[in-house]
């Protein structure tokens, strides 16, 4: 009986400090808008197990990010900085992996750490246990992996099941279970190229989605940073890559036909599809093929074609997603880890659904800002509560670093929102929130710009070619209207810069050198 007593007294310290210390399971998804979630909007497409974290817990209306770019918002989320702090301003950047990270910070305080799917610093994760990552964007079907040993191998399947099988795996196998465990599973889908699983294609391949206010938007005259831009589904969604259809149908038609590095893309990754769904897929993408040699499309009617194809394949890529988080909430309920678990979902920043006539992100506006975050913390956070606080990406190492008792280094950036997770009534102390973007000489050719967004207005300064916008929200909440020269705003003008030039400061912002000092 003392000899029980004894060792119960060796494991009771570990069993309550997992008992004490909640799991958290980080899900983010690359490029998955807010309104592709049903939790935020019904008209598109139906996610319940991405909505039941809405109402086992709590959805934000507003969450943002600070650079709307895979790579950089992936390092302020693990550093709690921004870009300009963390030195990842771009996706040509390397990350600095000997930086105080969250999981390292985690790992140190007894968690056991994992991070599985989409990495794209470049540099190898540290501060993990296990990791199992794709090598930088990676791919739909047959994905390859890189693990721990610097090994890479061709996975048999669809990237997000791959990666939801792996993280599965690793959450069975774990071998030290009075750990709690902080696992960052990062799915591809539904990044660009957009290529869904065939079960959902055959399914969404004969949807019609309602079109956005301003899909045929007139962007004439709307300044330098709207004319540069090369992110509009008319021009810049290629039918071959992007849309899937067969080069072979457009090659006599002068205005649709892909160049050869289009083609090529086309190949490769049809050549990746498993040989017993080839055929399955090629035929449902036939039907776009025998469109265009019959309509021969063009303007307005090409757009309308081509924005129904791009939510077709990016929404059954959402699709896919959804239930793949199905799994993992059903084996945290099957294994009883639920009840001690805090599960997050968002993605990387928003992504633009045809509004504009847009596809992709990078702009500070809120639909590429704005990213979903619903989070479940039994316990603690009512099931089925909202909340209009506004946080940003480099608040997530604070918040879990403050949810797991540990102290919050002084030089992160981020504010911790626990106290928004337990009172959905509650603002974090700051003005408003701070963005800076930094690629342009890459894909989409959007400008270089600096601002800050009030729960009001946005200032947006696109600094190389000396271009101001103001957007009032509340009347304007689709930015469509640049208040900048107007007479009756100049006062409110004025406050926003003088805003921009207080958070400049705050934040240590020195770049570009001269800009607004």
């Amino acid at each position: 009986m003392k000899k029980n007593i004894f060792w119960l007294s060796l494991l009771l310290p570990c069993l309550l400090s997992a008992q004490q210390h909640p799991n958290i399971l980080y899900i983010m998804s690359d490029d998955h808008d807010a309104n592709a979630i049903s939790a935020y909007n019904k008209n598109l497409v139906q996610t319940p197990n991405i909505d039941r974290i809405a109402n086992e817990g709590m959805l934000f209306n507003r969450s943002f990010v600070g650079n709307s770019l895979c790579g950089p918002a992936r390092a302020s989320i693990i550093t709690g900085l921004f870009s300009h702090k963390n030195g990842f301003r771009d996706n040509l950047s390397k990350f600095d992996p000997s930086q105080v990270t969250l999981p390292k910070l985690l790992q140190k305080s007894g968690y056991e750490t994992a991070i599985i799917g989409k990495w794209h610093l470049v540099s190898y994760p540290t501060g993990f246990d296990y990791w199992n990552i794709l090598p930088g964007q990676g791919q739909y079907y047959e994905p390859s992996m890189i693990n721990m040993q610097g090994d890479t191998s061709v996975q048999h399947g669809y990237a997000t099941d791959v990666i939801t099988n792996t993280a599965l795996q690793w959450l069975k196998g774990r071998n030290n279970t009075t750990k709690p465990f902080f696992l960052m599973l990062h799915h591809k889908a539904p990044h660009r190229y957009f290529f869904p699983k065939l079960k959902y294609l055959q399914q969404f391949h004969t949807r019609t989605f309602p079109e956005p206010a301003s899909l045929y938007i007139d962007t004439a005259g709307r300044g330098t940073a709207w004319r540069l831009q090369t992110m509009s589904i008319l021009p810049d969604m290629k039918l071959s890559s992007d849309l899937k259809v067969d080069p072979s149908y457009l090659m006599d038609i002068p205005w649709l036909r892909p160049d050869p590095s289009e083609i090529k893309y086309y190949q490769a990754i049809i050549r990746r599809i498993p040989a017993e769904q080839r055929q399955a897929i090629l035929d449902i993408y036939k039907e776009r093929g025998e469109i265009i040699q019959k309509l021969r499309p063009s303007g307005r009617e090409l757009l309308k074609w081509k924005y129904q194809w791009y939510m077709q394949d990016y929404l059954a890529c959402v699709a896919s997603v959804d239930e793949n988080i199905g799994k993992v909430l059903d084996y945290l309920d099957q294994s009883g880890l639920a009840k001690n678990t805090l599960v997050v979902y968002t993605s990387d920043q928003g992504f633009y659904l045809g509004q504009n006539g847009w596809f992709d992100k990078r702009w500070m506006y809120d639909i590429s800002m704005r990213s979903p975050l619903l989070i479940r913390w039994p316990g603690h956070i009512k099931p089925g509560t909202q909340t209009n606080a506004m946080v940003q990406n480099i608040d997530y190492a604070p918040t879990f670093l403050d949810i797991t008792g540990n102290p919050v280094p002084k030089n992160m950036q981020g504010l911790s929102f626990k106290n928004v997770l337990q009172n959905p009534k509650a603002v974090l102390p700051r003005k408003s929130l701070y963005y800076h973007f930094y690629e342009f000489h890459s894909d989409h050719s959007v400008l270089q710009h600096v601002g800050v967004r009030t729960d009001r207005y946005k200032l947006m300064y696109f600094y190389t070619v000396d271009e101001w916008q103001l957007y009032d929200l509340k009347k304007d909440p689709a930015e469509l209207t640049n208040l900048a020269n107007d007479p009756a705003h100049q006062a409110v003008l004025a406050e926003m810069k003088k805003e921009l030039i207080r958070q400049r400061q705050h934040y240590d912002d020195h770049e570009p050198a001269g800009v607004l000092h």
